[in-house]
């Protein structure tokens, strides 16, 4: 069987999504412990059908707060392939085994840790797409400055830049579970490396790290840029200044001579 893990927006208006999906036959599975915060977890009343996918996607729009491009979040997706059988459940060469052993709440359980690891690659694929987008956008500055050339922004297209930057770095560092484990796992030890594992096989930590380098290489381009800025700013008012004064003294002389 195969696991698909999609990323289409920001955040999600999770009550209305839930009423939503019910309304068109599907069930919440509602198992999982108080301090699972902000997780909906969907089932179907029957076996799964091929639609099902592309049945929810398509409620998913509804209920969306800043929506990723349609392409994007069909380029950027993750697929696991996972069985369930005998012995412990764990990630074994890139599959995911289930124990079939086990009772249906711990299973939710367990596919929550997986999918929850699946989640946060997809949303860091998200951000570095982003992120490419940007370094591409200003990846021929550097070459314009060592030329002497005029670079074509204006300070506020560099302050725009700077936003950009800084919301890209804060929903990395601060906003998301990528630099430290959840609580949720703290004293689920199980879960926690089941959690784990799956996050060191997607390469988490070591794309975040990349992706941080990625970001302070991008602040130090955007500060040089704002300095440039500034500087012809501050060189353009000095002008001005000596303009006025030498107008001042041309008045001064002409009153002294008439």
């Amino acid at each position: 069987m195969q696991c698909t893990a999609f990323a289409t927006a920001d955040e999600y208006h999770l009550g209305n999504l839930c009423h939503d999906l019910t309304s068109h036959g599907y069930v919440e599975i509602t198992s999982l412990p108080r301090d699972a915060a902000n997780v909906l977890v969907i089932g179907t009343e029957k076996s799964a059908k091929d639609d099902d996918m592309k049945n929810v996607m398509r409620v998913l729009e509804h209920h969306e707060i800043q929506p990723y491009e349609v392409a994007l979040v069909h380029w950027e997706n993750e697929e696991m392939n996972y069985r369930k059988g005998e012995g412990q459940s764990k990630l074994h060469k890139g599959e995911i085994l289930l124990n079939s052993e086990l009772d249906i709440d711990e299973v939710v359980l367990q596919k929550f840790a997986f999918s929850n690891a699946l989640c946060l690659s997809v949303k860091l694929a998200i951000w570095e797409s982003l992120l490419d987008n940007f370094v591409e956008s200003i990846q021929s500055i550097p070459e314009i400055l060592k030329s002497r050339r005029k670079v074509k922004l204006s300070h506020a297209d560099v302050m725009q830049k700077i936003g950009e930057l800084f919301a890209l770095r804060h929903r990395i560092n601060l906003s998301s579970d990528l630099l430290i484990t959840p609580d949720f796992y703290w004293d689920r030890e199980k879960l926690e490396e089941l959690y784990d594992k799956t996050c060191q096989f997607l390469n988490i930590n070591r794309r975040v790290k990349v992706m941080n380098e990625k970001l302070q290489h991008c602040m130090e381009l955007t500060d040089l840029m704002r300095n440039h800025l500034n500087e012809k700013h501050t060189l353009r008012l000095e002008w001005m200044i000596v303009i006025l004064i030498t107008i001042e003294v041309m008045f001064e002389l002409a009153r002294v001579i008439f």
